[in-house]
């Protein structure tokens, strides 16, 4: 393997590494504190964080589809290119799903939630559909480290 595609397929994996990492301590750390947030604390704890993550997972993301692409045009003839299409499908499929459905909630977040009721319902609605994000970044991360082992096998 030449250098650079060892390089880009690196990037990729430490690109759904970090989408992995990020999901799982939203699950593991940030969805069990949920229950301590009202609506005059809420918005220090939480807009900020999502609006930086969203600005450079913007940039990550279509780091991973173009070096999802090279690795999937520069290695046809192995069976190996399935692999990184799982991973290029599955940035698409939680890029759309970010946009579609969990922007909404955030652009809720960040216009000041006033009642209890109305931020209890919006973060239970955010963090569900995170949970499924979390589930396409898990299925990213595995597609590439099976990549790896089989590479490392051959």
């Amino acid at each position: 393997m030449h250098w650079w595609f060892v390089t880009d397929s690196l990037v990729l994996f430490l690109c759904t590494s970090m989408y992995l990492g990020t999901g799982w301590s939203l699950i593991l750390f940030s969805f069990p504190t949920a229950k301590d947030l009202r609506p005059d604390n809420y918005y220090d704890q939480f807009v900020p964080q999502v609006e930086a993550a969203t600005r450079f997972f913007t940039v990550m993301t279509t780091v991973m589809l173009a070096a999802g692409v090279v690795m999937i045009v520069w290695d046809p003839r192995h069976f190996y290119w399935a692999l990184p299409s799982v991973v290029v499908a599955g940035v698409v499929v939680a890029t759309v799903l970010t946009v579609l459905w969990i922007f909404p909630d955030n652009k809720r977040m960040a216009a000041h939630i006033t009642t209890q009721a109305e931020l209890d319902t919006v973060l239970r609605r955010w963090m569900r559909k995170n949970v499924v994000r979390v589930g396409l970044w898990s299925v990213q991360w595995s597609a590439m480290a099976a990549w790896f082992g089989l590479a490392v096998s051959r």
